[in-house]
């Protein structure tokens, strides 16, 4: 269920301010991060790094900004000390004007190589990554960004890849409007290290012959959802003899206003038309609307190339309701900093604020945050806040 976007939760908050800064030596800086995204300006007459302005932006929008003029705004703000962490040297005779313009502010996220700070973001987020314990889970799924559509601008949709375990998108990629997600599903993974030994989770929009061969060229596993675009493959998951297999598993759950039950059932296969497939898996979902009383049930059904050995029921299971918290993450974007109801446009600087809202949302979420909208008060209440959660104070 998604989190709640305005309830305080102090706990939350207590986690928050105990969280310890990380250091140099644990994990590399953000502002080495971002040092590896080139710079698009002419070098005469710069005044501020790139990467300097990049992480003041980062720390505005860690601070509630959903905005470049509330970015700008914070930027002004900023004290001294914070200003010289960031690598930013205001004179003291002129403050003002030795801080980045709102020109500044406002061009440099239009012109920034998109990828390259998407790549240098999600690099950060997988350094923070906790050593894994157990098979190691992405989901990939798309989002558009509502907003700079209305606003007249092209259609952006950006596909993600993020992590089950810790809620960090450790990539991002910008589908074209001359192509759609299935092209960019390679590339994007491209773009992600480690993936070896892990699984790969999706919705039917990804089930192809491709992505799997793709997966299994890089010793990773998949976990593809079977419906209408793969109709051959799904008649022959529905007529496995799912009646003379016992019942494997049975979960409850609720959120968004319904109860919902889920009861698996897991077959080994070997002769399905699909890559590497090892596994069937038949979920029935029963949901009940609360208000209404209505009563849906629903059947999934799904192929894998994890074994039973690898994976069992209870895990195929828990991957498969895991990979939509990658809906959690476009819920508190929309409702939390708003990224729907923005109308910004203007070249890259759409994505590069979605990008700093993923990485604001895995800053938070690593220091045990779980009310987004709650630490991003809590860190506009002191511009110390946002370095500490970043690993630069």
């Amino acid at each position: 269920m998604p989190a709640d976007a305005s309830s305080l939760i102090p706990p939350a908050l207590d986690q928050l301010r105990q969280q310890p800064a990380a250091s140099s030596e644990e994990i590399p800086d953000l502002l080495e991060r971002l040092a590896e995204v080139p710079d698009p300006r002419d070098p005469r007459g710069v005044r501020h790094a790139l990467a300097a302005v990049l992480a003041l932006t980062a720390c505005a929008v860690l601070a509630g900004a959903t905005s470049l003029s509330a970015v700008g705004e914070w930027i002004t703000d900023t004290p001294a000390h914070v200003l010289h962490r960031l690598g930013v040297r205001p004179d003291p005779l002129q403050p003002r004007r030795s801080l980045p313009s709102e020109t500044t502010v406002r061009r440099l996220p239009a012109r920034v190589d998109a990828d390259a700070l998407d790549q240098a973001v999600g690099r950060r987020l997988a350094d923070r990554r906790p050593k894994a314990t157990g098979l190691r889970a992405l989901s990939v799924d798309g989002k558009s960004l509502r907003g700079a559509a209305k606003a007249k601008g092209r259609k952006i949709h950006l596909l993600a890849a993020l992590d089950h375990t810790t809620g960090f998108v450790l990539a991002q990629l910008d589908v074209g409007e001359k192509t759609n997600e299935i092209t960019c599903f390679q590339p994007l993974l491209d773009t992600v290290a480690n993936l070896a030994g892990g699984v790969v989770t999706s919705d039917a929009l990804h089930t192809q012959r491709e992505h799997a061969e793709y997966l299994l060229g890089r010793d990773v596993h998949y976990i593809a959802i079977a419906k209408g675009n793969q109709k051959k493959l799904r008649k022959q998951l529905k007529s496995l003899p799912w009646k003379d297999i016992p019942l494997q598993g049975r979960t409850r759950g609720a959120g968004h206003g319904r109860s919902e039950i889920r009861r698996i059932k897991v077959a080994t296969v070997n002769n399905l038309p699909f890559p590497g497939a090892r596994q069937a898996v038949q979920i029935k979902r029963r949901r009940t609307d609360r208000k209404t009383g209505k009563t849906t049930i629903k059947t999934v059904y799904a192929v894998t190339s994890l074994t039973a050995e690898q994976a069992g029921p209870a895990q195929l299971a828990e991957l498969i309701r895991n990979h939509w918290q990658v809906e959690t993450l476009h819920h508190v974007r929309d409702t939390t900093f708003a990224e729907d109801a923005s109308q910004l446009r203007t070249g890259n600087a759409p994505r590069a604020m979605a990008t700093w809202r993923n990485l604001a949302i895995g800053a938070l979420r690593a220091a045990g945050v779980k009310n987004i909208a709650a630490g991003l008060r809590h860190n506009a209440r002191n511009p110390r806040r946002p370095l500490a959660l970043l690993g630069l104070a």
